[in-house]
């Protein structure tokens, strides 16, 4: 799914112009990349967590030549998804496992 799609989808829903709620959809953008730029961390319930981490420097390999590289250390973006979205991807109806002796 694109913005665009989003923008059409929310503003259908929430009987709004299109003008508006991309211009609210794009400061939700907006602030969510300002707060991971002061690395911190942004907890949206039964959404997930976005979080800034430091990724270590390490050795790599060039996988054309095989020549070992040195890749700094950089931050990047980690998402870890709530439970509700976590569901939602499973299937709302898990499988109950077994307990060990049932058969």
């Amino acid at each position: 799914m694109t913005k665009k799609e989003i923008v059409r989808s929310v503003s259908e829903k929430l009987n709004l112009t299109q003008f508006k709620t991309k211009d609210i959809v794009q400061n939700v953008f907006d602030c969510i990349i300002e707060t991971l730029a002061e690395e911190k961390r942004i907890e949206l319930r039964n959404f997930g967590v976005f979080e800034v981490r430091k990724r270590a420097a390490r050795k790599a390999r060039n996988p054309r030549t095989g020549d070992a590289v040195m890749v700094q250390e950089k931050r990047v973006v980690v998402f870890k998804p709530g439970k509700a979205l976590e569901d939602a991807i499973q299937g709302k109806e898990k499988k109950k496992k077994r307990k060990s002796g049932d058969n």
